[in-house]
């Protein structure tokens, strides 16, 4: 997207978005009667930012920052950390085939399964308790290095892998491996987020530990109220600039939306790159 679009779109929400709810604000969250103590440390309506394309100063007033596990942590706000769990990072997908091609999922072609929005990204099989034990050791070790580096919490990526495998591997397959990088997040320290499959939240929370989510486009897709059943106000959403539930101007008063919400262009980029957009809810 131009500059000159991005305050152009930046000017057109400005009225709009002020009658929403000012990020961090200081409303008690919505929990459970019995919420885990852990989730208390969460930062529960701060404004956040999403850094996946890579990292760059947080914009000001920003309270959570999400980067790539191979980012380091930005100073002075809550830190989380992304990682892959249920597929294969674009950049290993030659390291997986070569060194650990056997836990990656195998089609009905005898090629490996690949995520079709995502074409470098290749599912991992985890429909065997050995693979699930195996997997759990490879990503168990970017979970302790996001701990090591000063990450506060960990979001693993695509839990929803099996509803593109053909059949082949089932929630039970994914949640059980939750579970397992789960207890590997507890003992680092670290709380760790649901990422996906909004329709399993309750079992997410139950069966592998999850404290919040982090939704992409829930209230594109009307999930958002899925999450929040669940999770309260422990929930970040990413809407993008090309798929947007409403237009722009509109998108930050929809009721629905969670406290933690921003508008972003789909690739993540860095500031500076022409296509950036960020726009807080």
């Amino acid at each position: 997207m131009a500059r000159s679009s991005f305050w152009l779109l930046l000017a057109a929400v400005s009225a709009a978005a002020c009658s929403a709810p000012p990020p961090g604000d200081a409303r008690t969250p919505t929990t459970d009667s019995a919420a885990n103590d852990a989730a208390l440390d969460f930062p529960v309506g701060a404004a956040a930012d999403y850094q996946l394309g890579g990292p760059y100063p947080p914009p000001v007033g920003t309270g959570v920052v999400v980067r790539d596990s191979s980012a380091a942590p930005a100073p002075g706000v809550y830190n989380i950390c992304y990682v892959n769990a249920f597929q294969t990072q674009p950049e290993e997908r030659d390291m997986w085939l070569r060194e650990h091609d056997d836990l990656v999922l195998t089609g009905d072609d005898g090629g490996p399964v690949i995520d079709e929005n995502w074409p470098d990204e290749l599912l991992v099989d985890t429909s065997t308790e050995d693979n699930r034990r195996r997997l759990a050791e490879i990503v168990g070790r970017t979970i302790r290095s996001c701990a090591a580096t000063g990450f506060d919490a960990v979001e693993i990526d695509n839990l929803d892998s099996y509803s593109r495998s053909n059949e082949k591997l089932t929630a039970h397959d994914n949640l059980a491996l939750a579970a397992e990088l789960g207890r590997i997040a507890h003992e680092s320290g670290l709380l760790i987020g649901q990422k996906n499959s909004a329709e399993l939240s309750e079992r997410a929370k139950q069966e592998a530990g999850f404290e919040f989510a982090v939704a992409e486009e829930c209230s594109r897709y009307a999930e958002c109220a899925e999450y929040a059943a669940v999770y309260g106000d422990r929930v970040i959403d990413i809407e993008y600039t090309d798929n947007l539930a409403a237009p722009l101007a509109q998108v930050c008063t929809r009721p629905e939306r969670p406290r933690s919400m921003m508008v972003r262009d789909r690739q993540l980029v860095e500031v500076g790159a022409e296509e950036y957009f960020y726009l807080r809810c």
